[in-house]
């Protein structure tokens, strides 16, 4: 797998991380309220569908190579972090973020993934995928959860430098990172997403890759609620916390999720890779709604830190099955349809979950998204339990 991806998915996870929670403290800062917050992110999310949506249909016309595709994308995350860097105002910002690549998740959702996951299936053998996906996951998390710990240095920074926006900053530095993945992408060898373009995007493999879409966007409209910049404006809200404690406890948060990467690569050889997705999953949403009714701090971190054990055990596995159950001219779109709904679908319930901690600082966009969650599982276990990838066929 080539480690220029590697490399950089880890910077880009640290700008993630670090931004996720500076989201919402540079925005209340400016002025701009929990609503404002949620729609805010809905663009970002929406936006990044959409774009990611033109390339799944656009590359199998054009023969789209993939390096090509990387280099535009990390100009655009160079953009964006310069309009955050430098613009004010709600509508300009609801603008930048709806066209750029801030990410307030805490996985990837951006126009990257589709294009690095077909760079990375089309590196390594069947067997070694899903752990090839694993650690692609694990830099990711571990870049991201080094992001998040990293933004305790912002109040001190604030604190020595009151004459300068360290917010503003930051994003500016943001920007240089996309910069930094540019370089990296200029050395990755010419990959096409196909040899001849085919008559579609999606051949025989359509149906399958439409019903994993569906579902996944009723998992990605849960999670939505709690993307990581709404869930530090809970922790705020609802606890009172300063940004080096929520970036302290995301770090925790972080590194358990990318410890489990590795986990979940094993459970999948021998339980398969649907199982593992479901009976991961599954109690993690149940320690994420017991979270909303936490009394305390220290009882919500600890059953946050739970479900962050588990909660992440689906991302490798997930991409892995994707790449597994589709042809392989298919991987480009499928990345892309799979992953667009997700976009499609979590655009939409930030707004919900703004409104909500507007209204109240109770935890309901965790118990929300616990539910959906819940739901997804049960019936992503009852429509692809029996269809297997290419390995678990063969051994039977």
């Amino acid at each position: 797998m080539p480690g220029r991806v590697l490399t950089a998915r880890g910077l880009r996870a640290f700008g993630d991380g670090y931004v996720a929670i500076l989201l919402p403290v540079h925005l209340g800062r400016l002025g701009h309220g929990p609503a404002d917050i949620g729609l805010i992110v809905t663009s970002t999310l929406l936006g990044s569908a959409l774009l990611t949506l033109a390339f799944g249909i656009l590359a199998h016309r054009l023969r789209l190579r993939l390096r090509t595709g990387l280099l535009a994308a990390a100009l655009l995350m160079a953009a964006t972090g310069l309009g955050f860097g430098t613009i004010q105002d709600f509508w300009p910002l609801l603008i930048v973020a709806f066209v750029g690549t801030i990410n307030p998740s805490g996985g990837d959702v951006s126009v990257f993934l589709p294009m690095e996951h077909s760079v990375i299936a089309h590196s390594v053998a069947d067997s070694a995928r899903t752990a090839a996906f694993a650690r692609y996951s694990f830099i990711g998390s571990a870049g991201a959860a080094l992001g998040a710990l990293a933004i305790g240095a912002f109040e001190w920074l604030q604190a020595q430098l009151p004459g300068i926006d360290v917010g503003s900053a930051l994003f500016l530095l943001y920007g240089g990172i996309g910069l930094a993945t540019l370089i990296l992408y200029a050395g990755l060898p010419e990959l096409r997403t196909g040899e001849a373009p085919p008559s579609a995007a999606l051949g025989p493999s359509r149906r399958r890759v439409y019903g994993l879409a569906a579902l996944f966007s009723v998992d990605a409209f849960g999670g939505g609620f709690i993307v990581n910049t709404l869930l530090a404006l809970w922790l705020f809200e609802r606890f009172g916390l300063s940004v080096a404690t929520t970036g302290a406890i995301f770090f925790a948060t972080g590194v358990c999720s990318a410890l489990s990467y590795f986990a979940a690569v094993r459970l999948a050889a021998r339980f398969g890779l649907v199982n593992t997705m479901v009976f991961t999953h599954l109690p993690s949403s149940v320690f994420l709604i017991l979270a909303a009714f936490a009394p305390t701090l220290p009882l919500a971190v600890a059953l946050l830190v739970l479900r962050s054990l588990l909660s992440q055990m689906d991302v490798p596995t997930r991409s892995s099955y994707v790449m597994a159950v589709v042809e392989p001219a298919e991987r480009p779109a499928a990345a892309s349809v799979t992953a667009v709904p997700r976009s499609l679908a979590a655009s939409l319930s930030p707004a919900l979950a703004g409104w909500m901690l507007a209204a109240s600082a109770f935890g309901w966009p965790l118990i929300c998204a616990g539910l959906l969650k819940i739901a997804y599982d049960l019936a992503l276990l009852r429509q692809f339990g029996a269809v297997r990838p290419p390995e678990e066929l063969r051994r039977g």
